[in-house]
C-alpha cells in the first residue's frame, strides 16, 4: 500500500479541510512482557528448563516460521495538521504490504 506524505483532510480541531503530514507509527514493545505468564519472566525464573513435567514449558520450543501467524499487517497511520499541529490518528485495515510513504 502506498501512501502519499500529505494530504487534504477535514481538521476536527481546526474545524475545516486543511493539509495534513502522514506518518506511519511504529506498534512499539512487545505485549506483556512484564506480565507474570510472559515468556521472558518464566525464562528467568527458570521455569523452562529441567526434568520432569513443567506443565506448558516443557514442550520443545516453535520454529520462527511456524510461530508467525498474520500474513499481513495494519500499518498506524497519523495524520499532523500543518495549521495546528494537532495529530490525529487511525488504524487503516488489514493489506498485503504493509504502508510505504511515496514521494511527490
Amino acid at each position: 500500500m502506498k501512501i502519499p506524505k500529505t494530504t487534504n483532510r477535514y481538521c476536527p480541531y481546526c474545524n475545516k479541510k486543511t493539509e495534513q503530514k502522514i506518518k506511519i507509527v511504529s506498534t512499539g514493545a512487545k505485549r506483556g512482557s512484564l506480565k507474570r505468564g510472559s515468556k521472558q519472566r518464566a525464562a528467568l525464573r527458570g521455569r523452562a528448563r529441567g526434568i520432569g513435567n513443567l506443565g506448558r514449558w516443557s514442550k520443545p520450543a516453535v520454529s520462527k516460521f511456524k510461530r508467525k501467524s498474520k500474513t499481513t499487517k495494519k500499518p498506524n497511520i497519523m495524520y499532523v495538521c500543518s495549521v495546528c499541529g494537532k495529530a490525529k490518528y487511525r488504524k487503516s485495515s488489514r493489506n498485503k504490504r504493509a504502508g510505504k510513504l511515496i514521494q511527490e
